[in-house]
């Protein structure tokens, strides 16, 4: 499972939620990212330093675009239903996407977004599996 790749990036390393989400995602699906790719989501952490977007939602994009796109999204067919699909779920979690909205719900101060990172993990793996059952 992916949520079992995050807690060394989030707690032994210190990445935010959006470096966890695609430093964990990197492993887990075989990416290929090298670390300086990943850092280049380093401010989307805190809803992109300032409360907007999630940052793990954005690295769960960013991880979508990665195994759905090829050239360029015009040119695929895959990425608008799965993305759909992961902001879906976690407007259906949380009622936002927004990390203002989300924070409250799920922030704790001994273990910071860990509930939200585990949140983005499932559902990023679920919309995953589900699109590729879809596609037999």
């Amino acid at each position: 499972m992916l949520r079992d790749f995050y807690e060394k990036y989030y707690y032994d390393q210190n990445y935010n939620c959006a470096e966890t989400m695609i430093r964990a995602a990197n492993e887990y699906y075989d990416l290929k990212l090298h670390d300086r790719d990943m850092i280049m989501l380093g401010g989307y952490g805190a809803g992109i330093q300032t409360g907007n977007t999630c940052g793990a939602i954005l690295a769960a994009v960013s991880v979508l675009s990665m195994r759905y796109i090829e050239r360029n999204a015009h040119d695929s067919k895959d990425i608008k239903p799965v993305t759909t699909a992961l902001i879906r779920r976690f407007n259906e979690k949380y009622g936002s996407t927004l990390c203002k909205d989300i924070k409250p719900q799920s922030f704790n101060p001994e273990y910071r977004c860990k509930k939200t990172i585990e949140t983005a993990c499932d559902i990023l793996e679920s919309v995953i599996e589900d699109y590729e059952k879809g596609k037999d």
